[in-house]
């Protein structure tokens, strides 16, 4: 059952964007290695998708929607499992899991069509 209007998963894609590229530093896990470089890439990689979707909060309505949950999908898996992954799981493990599961059930969960008015994205 799909309940999240793309428009709210618009607006959540930004602010999760923004919580993983300040996460290193907000949760005091930040030390130069793969496990602070990964939530920054993935929340610029989220960022730059937002932007990029045909729904309501996309500046330039170039990416599918049900491509970008399909992205959506796999980022949140690799998040979730890269404590694992690459081997910083006796570090850090949380954020990474818990956000990535966050982001699977957001696209799972998320409408695979924009809402419309007049036949054009509103």
């Amino acid at each position: 059952m799909r309940i999240i209007p793309t428009s709210v998963h618009g607006v959540m894609d930004y602010i999760i964007a923004v919580l993983l590229i300040a996460a290193p530093w907000a949760f005091g896990f930040y030390r130069g290695g793969i496990e602070s470089y990964l939530p920054i890439g993935v929340g610029v990689v989220i960022l730059l998708q937002a932007l990029l979707t045909k729904n309501e909060t996309g500046a330039f309505k170039m990416i599918p929607m049900p491509a970008h949950i399909i992205s959506d999908l796999a980022i949140g898996f690799l998040l979730a499992l890269s404590p694992w992954l690459f081997f910083f799981h006796d570090y850090i493990w949380e954020p990474h899991f818990i956000v990535g599961l966050l982001i699977v059930g957001q696209a799972a969960l998320t409408r695979m069509t924009p809402g419309t008015v007049s036949g054009k994205l509103s």
